[in-house]
């Protein structure tokens, strides 16, 4: 016989319908620090993440490429989205700096293929990624290569602290993106 154990939920909500229905909402004003005061810390705190998507045919002729570069913060993503005539890939990168000083990037991915005869298969990966400021390592949503019949795709990702591009420009711009190819799949974030 199977044992069902709940979890009291519901008080912790109607504790909170109760403070809102009863207009009785906690004083956050002086916990609240002004957007002035936050720009700093999220100045300090902000990444870069550099990516440059590829698709690659057989021996290494590139099809296709975008590249971008965005703005984020520890622990929020940053996406990536390929669409062409019979996939479509989303990717997210989400970076985190741990206190050691080791920065870890997770890359989340889906993909949708259109595989005749056999409809649409559906796949998802998850990996973290030790990677160093500066340091470039190369992401493949749908895996290694392991023939140079096919075609891949393969984004190129590189960290870097905001505040060192914010030095180099002097309007810095939160996001920039270029594309090129002959016939060129749609990239958007």
């Amino acid at each position: 016989m199977t044992k069902w154990r709940f979890f009291p939920v519901l008080p912790v909500i109607q504790a909170g319908l109760l403070l809102i229905v009863a207009g009785a909402t906690p004083n956050l004003a002086a916990q609240e620090l002004s957007l002035e005061e936050l720009l700093p810390t999220f100045r300090e705190q902000a990444i870069v993440i550099d990516m440059v998507a590829r698709v690659v045919e057989n021996d290494r002729k590139e099809i296709w490429n975008s590249a971008s570069s965005k703005v984020t913060i520890p622990g929020r993503s940053v996406g990536l989205q390929l669409v062409g005539t019979n996939i479509v890939v989303i990717v997210q990168f989400t970076p985190y700096l741990k206190p050691d000083g080791n920065n870890v990037l997770v890359a989340q991915g889906q993909i949708w293929i259109d595989v005749p005869n056999l409809g649409i298969t559906y796949q998802t990966t998850m990996q973290t990624i030790p990677l160093e400021f500066g340091e470039q390592v190369y992401f493949f949503p749908l895996g290694t290569v392991v023939s140079g019949d096919e075609a891949h795709i393969e984004i190129q990702l590189a960290l870097r602290p905001y505040l060192e591009q914010e030095s180099k420009e002097t309007t810095p711009d939160a996001t920039t993106e270029s594309a090129t190819s002959p016939e060129a799949p749609e990239a958007s974030s």
